[in-house]
């Protein structure tokens, strides 16, 4: 929860900084891979939560849709881990397009815009490559590997 603490901040320093590298997301990807679903939702819940109250961002009302995609994502991340047993760029890039996707539907579906449903794949590959190889990067450096 930390690490999705500071790392959006560090983000929103650069112009449009949260809508290209999608910060909230990358420490719950890592906790739910690493610690499973418990952890993962435990992350996915409190940081865009905790994020909003103490520093405004993200706005009160991105919250449900952001709630939504991180619990997608907690979700997607600890089955993945679970199933696989492993790490690799393949399984990462499957957990977050599988989030993405089922999220961007979501969203779609909750506000009726597909333009704010696709702003993710438009504005945040970076955020989505960024999790996918800082992810890994991060998980492999972890010593001694386990799901739970």
């Amino acid at each position: 929860v930390a690490g999705n603490l500071l790392l959006p901040q560090l983000c929103h320093l650069i112009p449009n900084g949260g809508l290209m590298f999608l910060p909230i997301y990358f420490f719950t990807l890592v906790a739910a891979y690493k610690f499973g679903l418990k952890t993962g939702l435990l992350t996915a819940l409190l940081s865009p939560v905790l994020n909003s109250l103490l520093f405004g961002m993200p706005v009160v009302a991105m919250l449900p849709i952001i709630l939504v995609k991180s619990t997608l994502l907690a979700v997607a991340a600890s089955m993945v881990a679970s199933r696989s047993r492993q790490v690799s760029l393949l399984l990462l890039a499957l957990v977050v397009l599988s989030y993405q996707l089922v999220g961007g539907l979501a969203e779609w579906g909750l506000t009726g815009s597909l333009t704010a449903a696709l702003q993710d794949f438009r504005l945040g590959f970076p955020g989505m490559l960024l999790q996918v190889i800082g992810g890994w990067l991060l998980l492999k450096s972890m010593a001694s590997y386990s799901t739970k």
